[in-house]
């Protein structure tokens, strides 16, 4: 397959912003549409918190979306999102009703209440901040910025044991198609590249690996809450011309990523999220737009695993392997 790979900076009908705050760990990522774009979405995990979801619905009559935002701080972050409309509203992006602009935005959120400070949370003070970052044309960063600052995974046998998330951006082009993708990583269970784990729940708070699904078979008999609210959330950015359905079915797509690559995906513990924006600039088959939207997702994923750094007691991959070259 010929699969270009091209900076997420590099599509233009997308602009992206982020913002964090680095003593309390919680940040947000915004994906931004000026020109608006078909929006759809797919809910997989057990434990969601979203903001205007149900109007991406092909049923419902939403055109098109202005920004999609990833955000951490559990339920708490949805707050940012006031603050962005703020900002597009100002630039008159949105739908216009007469009296104003209204912007269409659409939110999930992450739990990362136990990397940081608990009581500091995205405001919408933050999400003014990360439309100004994103129409500024601030360089994507991935790892512990944004969305991604106070990510953490492999969480099922404690904070100890756990390691960093992060956020994470891929963009592929084959031919005129382009398809990118950004995701924050925060899953309660372990990420694999090629099969092998490289990032979860460490053994003894060493540099081997427990394997989450195995501790979720062996304690069948009970039901441990492996704090609630963990997820994985991303958005695909496509210029292809794609029908609300088409782009709920891009949507689900994308879930395969986080399939491929987390295990357990979309447990009852995560609340597992995908949105998925489509420009609607080139003509192509919703197919043909699926395997190049996988393709970099999985890279997000990856990237955001490979980007973090240490914080506390939560070791990074990098920190990771020089343990093991040390060794």
């Amino acid at each position: 397959m010929i699969m270009e790979k091209i900076s997420i900076t590099n599509l233009s009908d997308f602009l992206i912003g982020q913002a964090q705050d680095e003593t309390a760990m919680t940040g947000c990522t915004a994906i931004i549409a000026p020109e608006g774009a078909v929006c759809g979405v797919d809910v997989r995990g057990g434990s969601p918190v979203t903001r205007d979801t149900d109007a991406l619905s092909p049923l419902c009559n939403r055109e098109a979306v202005h920004a999609v935002l990833l955000c951490g701080g559990s339920s708490f972050g949805l707050d940012a999102a006031g603050g962005l409309m703020k900002l597009l509203e100002e630039r008159k992006i949105g739908r216009d009703v007469g009296v104003t602009t209204v912007p269409n935005i659409c939110a999930a959120v992450l739990f990362d209440l136990k990397c940081g400070d608990s009581y500091i949370r995205p405001s919408s003070e933050m999400g003014y901040t990360v439309g100004e970052n994103a129409f500024a044309g601030l360089p994507f960063q991935s790892g512990n910025y944004g969305a991604g600052c106070g990510a953490t995974v492999g969480k099922i046998c404690g904070s100890q044991n756990a390691m960093k998330g992060g956020v994470g951006a891929a963009a592929l082009r084959h031919g005129n198609l382009t398809a990118a993708a950004v995701f924050a990583v925060n899953c309660v269970g372990d990420v694999l590249e090629n099969g092998e784990i490289i990032a979860g729940a460490r053994k003894n708070g060493g540099s081997e690996f427990e394997e989450s699904e195995k501790i979720i078979l062996n304690s069948y008999e009970t039901s441990k809450d492996f704090f609630s609210g963990n997820t994985v959330i991303g958005c695909i950015l496509t210029n292809a011309d794609l029908t609300k359905a088409q782009a709920s079915k891009l949507a689900s797509q994308g879930q395969n990523a986080i399939a491929r690559s987390i295990r357990p995906a979309h447990s009852v513990y995560d609340g597992d999220t995908v949105f998925a924006l489509c420009s609607g600039k080139v003509k192509a088959t919703p197919d043909a737009v699926g395997i190049l939207a996988v393709h970099a997702a999985q890279s997000a994923i990856l990237d955001a695993i490979k980007s973090a750094e240490s914080y506390g007691t939560f070791l990074s991959y990098q920190e990771l392997i020089l343990r093991k070259k040390e060794n």
